[in-house]
């Protein structure tokens, strides 16, 4: 209860702080979606000039990266087994973590490589859990660092749009329904060009 008092503290007082801190647990193995952060935020900024927009994308992507850095190390250093055990555990179960989650994100990084950091990040269900087997496969940090924040920073640039666009059409009662319905939409754009790419890839691999 006192976690989720402090959640509710952040989001009722949502400042560069408070976005980095809420979106470095989103992109943690814990769970907390990125889209009642950052289009309230930007909702906030287009209808008050608190916030800069942005300002409101770096932060929310500074975050996700602190986030992902996390969840990298924890797999670098622990290895597959103690990941497998902690998903399985109850702090792991609590976490909505359990082994076919991880596998499944594992099994998506192997299929498409070093690129599914990006594509992943776009991909509800793996966009969180990518990080684990990039740090897994001891991915070069830089890459992943670069995949990351491409990746994380137009979700981010997406989610602050639909945000800014909605504070003028959209009581802020409304806000989340609205951004839930565009949110589920973008899953299948999502999913759809991560299609594309690793197509493109390998068809590209497959000329060399």
């Amino acid at each position: 209860m006192e976690s989720v008092a402090f959640i509710q503290w952040c989001l009722d007082n949502l400042n560069y702080w408070t976005i980095t801190l809420l979106m470095a647990i989103e992109s943690s193995f814990i769970p907390f979606p990125s889209e009642i952060v950052v289009p309230p935020a930007a909702y906030k900024a287009a209808g008050t000039g608190e916030l800069n927009i942005f300002l409101i994308v770096f932060f929310a992507t500074l975050g996700a990266n602190i986030g992902a850095v996390v969840n990298y190390y924890l797999a670098y250093f622990i290895g597959r087994p103690m990941v497998y055990r902690f998903a399985n555990s109850r702090i792991g179960h609590i976490c909505l973590l359990d082994a076919q989650k991880v596998e499944r994100a594992e099994k998506y990084f192997d299929e498409h490589g070093a690129v599914s950091t990006f594509v992943g990040r776009l991909v509800p269900a793996v966009r969180q859990l990518i990080s684990i087997p990039a740090g897994l496969a001891r991915m070069k940090l830089s890459s992943f660092l670069l995949y990351t924040t491409l990746g994380a920073g137009i979700w981010n640039s997406i989610l602050a749009a639909i945000g800014w666009y909605l504070q003028s059409i959209v009581p802020e009662d409304q806000l989340m329904n609205q951004v839930n319905a565009y949110s589920h939409e973008l899953k299948y754009v999502f999913l759809a060009l991560g299609v594309a790419v690793v197509a493109y890839l390998a068809y590209k691999g497959w000329k060399k």
